[in-house]
């Protein structure tokens, strides 16, 4: 893998990312953040499609590597909602 083909993989887990804490409607941080919720929503998302028996959709292809981008938008919006749902929230007096 080069270093272009690691920018790419960042460049596209960050989209992902992005566009689950969009869905969820939550901004948890920046762009380092959007890199980690699209590749740990790529786990999640990917490890639910298989175990209810799903096909992947929409892949994008990089380095040889398959990068499930619909399972993976999917993941990261269900993290972002879980990380909502347990994280306190600010009471304004």
């Amino acid at each position: 893998m080069t270093i272009m083909d690691f920018v790419l993989l960042l460049v596209v887990a960050g989209l992902i990312g992005l566009l689950g804490q969009v869905i969820a409607g939550y901004s948890l941080g920046g762009c380092l953040v959007s890199i980690g919720l699209g590749f740990v929503g790529a786990l999640v998302g990917l490890w639910l499609a298989r175990n209810l028996g799903l096909p992947e959709f929409f892949t994008v292809e990089v380095t040889g590597k398959t990068f499930p981008v619909i399972w993976s938008v999917i993941g990261s919006a269900l993290l972002v909602f879980a990380v909502r749902l347990f994280t306190a929230r600010r009471v304004l007096v």
